[in-house]
């Protein structure tokens, strides 16, 4: 299983939300870079990168400081936030980064889900952000009737390969990850689950990895010294990707 340590970004400053929550946010830092190189040193070799201000307003506010992170960090970025309109996900990749990650996209404008994973083979995934079993899209602020599980395992069909699934209920809380939604979907065939929300302790990297996903996202338990990279990399037995 692979490590990707998180950034989120939100009027260029290194966040984290609680419950995204946008209303509960603290401040990491002011040097995304800075935040990215200490990942990399840590053994890092992807990075999870979401723009807080597109994933609620769209746009794509901080797209020069993604673009700097995709060629001058080093690692292998993945991003979601913005990605709305096949122009705008091309301007991620063309920027430089390794997957686009489609949120309300991938509910609202499935047939854009579709074209770009076809166009952009293994480059597009799927953010599906569940709140009591419910996909939530607009910046988590609207839940929709979407069964999450369900939602998830159609991605196949729609030749998405990858889907980072976050229980909001979890994210930002340091609790442990929903373990029972992830043993579900590590059943699923043809798609690759990214954990995301709630990965607080090593005992939390070392139950994800057991089941083989393919990733697990960490983001407050790091910045909260709470789990050391290098141990996290160690524990999850990464491999190269």
């Amino acid at each position: 299983m692979l490590i990707f340590p998180a950034i989120d970004l939100r009027g260029g400053k290194v966040v984290r939300l609680t419950e995204g929550d946008y209303g509960r946010m603290t401040v990491y830092g002011d040097d995304p870079m800075k935040t990215a190189r200490e990942f990399r040193a840590a053994g890092a070799e992807w990075l999870h990168v979401v723009d807080l201000d597109a994933a609620r307003d769209g746009g794509q506010e901080n797209f020069a400081i993604i673009q700097t992170l995709a060629k001058e960090s080093g690692l292998h970025l993945e991003v979601g936030g913005g990605a709305r309109s096949e122009e705008s996900a091309r301007r991620y990749l063309d920027a430089g980064v390794s997957r686009v990650i489609l949120g309300t996209a991938a509910v609202e404008q499935p047939a854009l889900l579709e074209r770009l994973a076809a166009l952009y083979p293994g480059r597009i995934a799927a953010g599906v952000d569940a709140r009591e079993g419910r996909v939530a899209i607009h910046g988590w602020r609207t839940v929709t009737d979407l069964d999450a599980f369900d939602f998830v395992r159609s991605m196949p069909e729609r030749g998405v390969d990858t889907v980072i699934y976050t229980d909001i209920a979890r994210d930002g809380m340091l609790e442990g990850p929903n373990m029972a939604a992830y043993v579900r979907l590590a059943a699923l065939s043809g798609v690759r689950i990214v954990a995301s929300g709630g990965v607080s302790s090593e005992n939390d990297v070392a139950g994800l990895a057991s089941l083989r996903l393919y990733a697990a996202i960490i983001g407050k338990a790091l910045y909260a010294g709470n789990i050391r990279l290098p141990r996290a990399i160690a524990l999850a037995g990464e491999g190269k990707a």
